[in-house]
C-alpha cells in the first residue's frame, strides 16, 4: 500500500470545491460532464489528497453508497503550524471545537464542512 485518498460523495460540488479552497486545497484533477460541469474533483494540500464526486454521477450504480450528505466520517488531517492555520480559517468555517491539547499529546481543532462531514486538524506539539 502507498496512499489513501477518500472519495466523498456530495450534492453541491462547486460549493464543496470552494470550501476546501478556503482551507488551502488546490484542484489537481477534475472530470466534467457533457455540459462541462464537474462530476468529480481531486484536491490536494501538501501531501493530503481528497476527492469529491457528485451523487448524480453514480445514479443507477453503487446502490450501497448512502445518498445523504454527512455521516459517520471524520477526516483526521495532520499538519504543521496548526495555530497559524486555525487563525486563517476560524472565521471562515464552522468550528466545532477550538484548539485543544488532547490526552494523547496532539493539539487539535475540529470543523464541519458544508456537507456536514467533520474534519479534525492535528499537530503533535
Amino acid at each position: 500500500m502507498e496512499t489513501i485518498a477518500p472519495n466523498i460523495f456530495v450534492n453541491d460540488l462547486p460549493a464543496t470545491t470552494a470550501f476546501y479552497k478556503l482551507l488551502g486545497f488546490e484542484v489537481v484533477a477534475s472530470v466534467p460532464d457533457d455540459q462541462g460541469k464537474d462530476l468529480f474533483v481531486m484536491l490536494q494540500n501538501g501531501t493530503v489528497t481528497v476527492m469529491f464526486q457528485t451523487f448524480a454521477s453514480i445514479e443507477n450504480s453503487l446502490p450501497h453508497v448512502s445518498r445523504q450528505n454527512g455521516g459517520s466520517l471524520l477526516l483526521y488531517i495532520k499538519l504543521k503550524d496548526i495555530r497559524t492555520f486555525f487563525e486563517q480559517v476560524k472565521d471562515k468555517v464552522t468550528v466545532l471545537t477550538g484548539l485543544e491539547k488532547t490526552f494523547y499529546g496532539a493539539t487539535e481543532f475540529s470543523i464541519v464542512d458544508i456537507n456536514n462531514y467533520m474534519l479534525t486538524f492535528a499537530e503533535d506539539e
